[in-house]
């Protein structure tokens, strides 16, 4: 497991899809608002489009979180890059864009961010995804160490292993399988991320006993999850950082 020669997570509060409660979800102003909220970390989520495209997107349509309408792994990059990702959450934000992922890498590095990438995948064509986002981590992202690549889609993350075995993989889970400790060996994982509400003490400390970080999401009530820290966890992943303000301060 990587943690045994390198705590990467410097952190108790990792932004989730940049401060989606602060700015609309998964954009740069989104990432901006996390880091004005005092986090170093954020999590934004990376997806597949038409002509190879990578976009950071969640849904599997464009309907809530733009102007646009239809099949998310569908639409064109020309046509993603026309949308108004950010009226729909205030007009402040009217006019923000759909990030390229190649875009948000080089605002989170502009910005000192270390980055949870989330690959969107629920199908079983990894090999469309996973090289490219890899490709791009290549050729455009600095530290490692500022670097964890998250999925739901543990084949995503296989890939990721075999084509770089030194990234700081987490598996995420909603209920924790009973075979993930397997599962996390064979990748080498360096946590395990999991919904913050699903999670038992029994398992937090299971994963901490076992050698992993343990990172939950979406945490956006500091008294659901007072109890989690006594459990092991090591970060929370949350739409407002300020509601975490105490443990930004370093």
């Amino acid at each position: 497991m990587k943690n045994e020669t390198r705590d990467i997570l410097q952190t108790k509060v990792m932004g989730h899809r940049g401060a989606a409660l602060l700015a609309p979800e998964n954009t740069l102003a989104s990432i901006r608002a996390a880091a004005d909220a005092g986090a170093t970390w954020v999590e934004i989520d990376v997806y597949l489009i038409a002509e190879g495209g990578l976009i950071i997107f969640h849904d599997d349509t464009l309907d809530r979180c733009t102007n646009g309408s239809g099949v998310t792994r569908e639409a064109r990059p020309t046509d993603v890059a026309e949308l108004d990702a950010g009226a729909w959450f205030s007009d402040e934000f009217s006019g923000e864009k759909v990030p390229t992922l190649l875009d948000a890498l080089e605002c989170i590095q502009s910005l000192n961010l270390g980055l949870n990438l989330e690959i969107k995948h629920d199908s079983a064509d990894v090999e469309n995804i996973v090289p490219a986002v890899m490709a791009m981590l290549r050729d455009h992202w600095q530290d490692n160490d500022k670097l964890m690549i998250s999925s739901f889609n543990l084949a995503a993350l296989e890939m990721c292993y075999e084509i770089d075995g030194l990234r700081h993989l987490a598996p995420l889970y909603e209920d924790i399988p009973t075979d993930w400790q397997e599962q996390l060996e064979s990748i080498e994982a360096y946590s395990l991320n999991c919904d913050y509400s699903r999670l038992t003490e029994a398992q937090a400390r299971a994963v901490k006993a076992a050698g992993y970080k343990l990172l939950c999401y979406t945490a956006n009530d500091p008294k659901k999850v007072a109890a989690h820290w006594e459990w092991g966890m090591d970060a929370v992943i949350t739409d407002d950082p300020t509601q975490f303000a105490a443990l930004l301060i370093n």
